[in-house]
């Protein structure tokens, strides 16, 4: 079931895009301006618009704990806005000043992502807002593009019809030939995975001007090529489909097409479930709330539809609600270990344990989740914290912080054999063993040319990155 409570038409121009995070919906336009609404009564919130762009926005995108709000523009800049009071933090310019189609936030908000129309995508330290690399990876405008669910790849689409998928350091993993034909308009990884011993498996979905929404099966194994299967041909609209979101759960792929057309498929089996019509013109946008079971469609005819859905089973968006928050943890600092929390993310869990009074002293002293685990009662002091009962309560909670994350022991696996810690940059060496990175190298550098598991010498000391133990790692962490 699936039902239409509220068209919002503040928009001047047409409508190019739209987002969700837990608390707010976004909207983008033509018109250069931003509309933040409050995703409850979708009331717009006092400080919207937000006007910084000095052409039409082109696409938009929250942070993974809402926080912050990240939007692109044909004026070749991604600006970084706060999404609760609508400041402007951060300009990124394409270092070409190149007109931007798209952009995305990594899982783990540490890196975001622009594709521009010189087929070239930048790529920028979120925490820094220093720019990492800007690479060429298409002959024609890249118009798409998304991150996996565990952050360590992501995918370009691009007006020739191509599919990419890419590593952080953007090298290549897999192209895709004419995924579309005559251009790929928008692509999205459904926000889980499975792992299956070593492989991993992810599901994306793709639309384009061939009328037709793909959803594909994105597999990497250890020491194997990444590849992709085609699993679903969706051809439900009869032009060009120019939008496509999953559900949060990921049953749901919902795409919006030039015929004027909202189409909801159940991913898994390629069934239509619901056609929605009641836009004028094109529908250009489509986004999914992560928790209220909503659904937001953005047309050229200036509006932005809000849908409520229940399930196929007929759940209530209420019911179901409450069972997706039931059966796995919610997206944000809550699935990271202390030591990789933001300084956002402490931020977050001081307002959630009422601890709001320390809010900005930990904001102006830039205290993130590794130097939140080595505080103690000498360095709350010389923070300028001097109540004896408020630094008791913190170092409480802290230590009950710690014991939670402490309390599931990692498989051995995903444990270095020099350091006997949680991996982060897993890498295979010649001895078929995975190793910490920095530790690994340390010990070849230490003139050490011998395995530390075998101790009989290495042919070689090239490092490969073994990204699916990466992958299953970030999965395993994510389910604590």
């Amino acid at each position: 079931m699936v039902s239409l409570i509220r068209t919002l038409r503040h928009h001047t121009d047409e409508v190019s895009c739209c987002a969700f995070s837990p608390a707010l919906l976004v909207t983008g336009s033509g018109d250069k301006s931003l509309r933040v609404y409050n995703a409850t009564d979708f009331s717009e919130l006092p400080f919207s618009p937000l006007t910084g762009h000095g052409y039409g926005v082109h696409s938009c995108c929250f942070s993974s704990c809402g926080s912050f709000l990240l939007s692109c523009s044909t004026d070749g800049s991604t600006m970084v806005w706060r999404s609760e009071t609508g400041e402007l933090t951060a300009t990124l310019e394409h270092p070409r000043r190149s007109p931007l189609r798209v952009c995305a936030m990594e899982p783990d908000s540490s890196l975001v992502l622009a594709g521009a129309c010189d087929g070239t995508v930048a790529l920028w330290d979120f925490r820094t807002k220093t720019l990492n690399r800007c690479s060429a990876v298409s002959e024609a405008s890249v118009v798409a593009c998304s991150f996996s669910p565990c952050g360590q790849m992501f995918v370009t689409g691009c007006s020739q019809g191509d599919l990419k998928l890419w590593d952080l350091d953007i090298s290549l993993l897999h192209a895709e030939k004419d995924a579309h034909d005559l251009g790929v308009t928008c692509c999205s990884f459904a926000p889980h995975f499975k792992i299956e011993g070593c492989c991993v498996e992810f599901r994306l979905a793709s639309c384009g001007q061939d009328s037709q929404l793909k959803i594909w099966i994105v597999s990497q194994c250890e020491g194997a090529a990444c590849t992709m299967k085609l699993l679903h041909t969706l051809t439900g609209q009869s032009a060009p489909v120019l939008a496509c979101a999953f559900s949060s759960g990921g049953e749901l792929v919902i795409s919006g097409s030039v015929d004027k057309s909202v189409i909801i498929y159940n991913a898994n089996l390629g069934t239509l479930l619901h056609t929605l019509t009641q836009h004028d013109r094109y529908v250009t946008a489509v986004a999914v709330s992560p928790s209220f079971g909503l659904i937001a469609t953005g047309s050229m005819d200036r509006s932005v539809n809000v849908w409520r859905m229940g399930d196929e089973d007929g759940q209530t968006a209420a019911e179901s609600q409450q069972t997706t928050c039931q059966g796995r943890k919610l997206p944000g600092y809550s699935r990271l270990l202390l030591a990789d929390w933001t300084e956002q993310d402490v931020q977050t869990w001081l307002r959630e344990e009422e601890l709001v009074e320390l809010v900005s002293v930990f904001k102006s002293n830039n205290i993130d989740g590794a130097e939140l685990n080595q505080l103690s009662k000498e360095t709350l002091v010389e923070l300028g914290i001097e109540s004896l009962g408020l630094c008791g309560r913190l170092l409480r909670k802290i230590e009950a912080l710690k014991a939670q994350q402490s309390g599931s022991e990692a498989p051995n696996h995903f444990l270095c054999p020099i350091t006997q810690e949680l991996m982060k940059d897993p890498v295979i060496a010649a001895d078929g063993f995975s190793y910490e990175r920095e530790a690994m190298e340390s010990w070849i550098q230490g003139k050490n040319k011998t395995s530390p598991m075998t101790n009989l010498p290495l042919r070689t000391t090239l490092l490969t990155p073994n990204r699916s133990l990466k992958m299953a790692i970030t999965w395993w962490k994510s389910s604590q």
